[in-house]
């Protein structure tokens, strides 16, 4: 496809010329490779222990040392982004989808449809986010299990409320009055003509929201009720090394890194895909 002044506009020229997608694509790509093939890349299990080998620094047999059990610490670091960042992604699915969803509904038919979703996001906004994660933990048990209920709960709010205002805002549209004048149905303008003009800004949310998100998911395998062991998370490592920092210091660092890499990669995508879209 060519502009009027003749430049290529395909998808790739358009990413080289867009820096901050460009760097953020490849850093999550490079961490997506290791966490798939990891079992390729390292001859060791992530949870086999092996005291012999307790507490190692970084060295040619163990690229980033040992933990306080043997076991070594790069092998746990990928299996962990496994964990972590799938996830990331699958508790992102539904409150996306019906976080979208409801906005649309919200935004485009007003009224009472608005007063009744405004007052359904309101009303989980008024409970602290970590308050519900522990209510949930103790009643379903610590686990993958407690992180996907509450993100069902109260993760679509954002996408809700962002795109709520995007729809309010192309309801008064030339092209939304004309799709009404030809008598189309409510759903189908949502789904045929918002959706494709929101999904790229909520997108963009949907990055941001990753970020928020993994640290969620770290914050609480640090305080114990996140991921259960043996099974390897970010969190659980960093909180783990930190009674060996002052001799160990690798421990809870290394960890610590992966989630501010993991973190800078997202919001790069997200930045470089808003300017992406901004120069169609």
């Amino acid at each position: 496809m060519l502009l009027e002044d003749g430049r290529n506009t395909s998808v790739l020229h358009r990413i080289r010329n867009t820096p901050s997608l460009l760097v953020g694509s490849i850093m999550f790509a490079v961490l997506i490779i290791l966490a798939v093939f990891i079992p390729f890349i390292s001859p060791y299990d992530p949870s086999e222990q092996n005291l012999s080998a307790f507490l190692q620094p970084p060295s040619a047999e163990h690229w980033l040392g040992t933990d306080q059990l043997g076991r070594d610490l790069f092998t746990r670091l990928i299996y962990a982004a496994r964990t972590d960042l799938s996830i990331m992604v699958l508790a992102e699915i539904v409150p996306f989808c019906t976080g979208v969803f409801l906005g649309m509904l919200a935004g485009y038919y007003g009224k009472w449809v608005d007063k009744v979703i405004t007052l359904l996001t309101d009303t989980f906004i008024a409970f602290p986010f970590y308050l519900i994660v522990i209510i949930v933990a103790f009643a379903s048990g610590a686990g993958e299990r407690g992180i996907y209920i509450t993100f069902m709960l109260v993760g679509w709010i954002v996408f809700a409320r962002v795109v709520r205002g995007l729809s309010a805002s192309f309801r008064e549209q030339e092209w939304v009055a004309s799709a009404q004048t030809l008598g189309l149905p409510g759903v189908k303008i949502i789904l045929r003509h918002l959706l494709p003009n929101i999904l790229p800004q909520a997108v963009v949310v949907l990055m941001t929201d990753m970020v928020g998100l993994l640290v969620a998911i770290v914050t609480l395998g640090y305080l114990g009720i996140g991921i259960a062991p043996p099974t390897p998370d970010w969190g659980t490592m960093i909180s783990d090394g930190q009674s060996f920092i002052t001799t160990a210091w690798w421990l809870s660092a290394v960890p610590g890194f992966a989630v501010v890499y993991t973190g800078i990669a997202l919001s790069l995508v997200g930045d470089g895909l808003a300017d992406l879209w901004r120069k169609k």
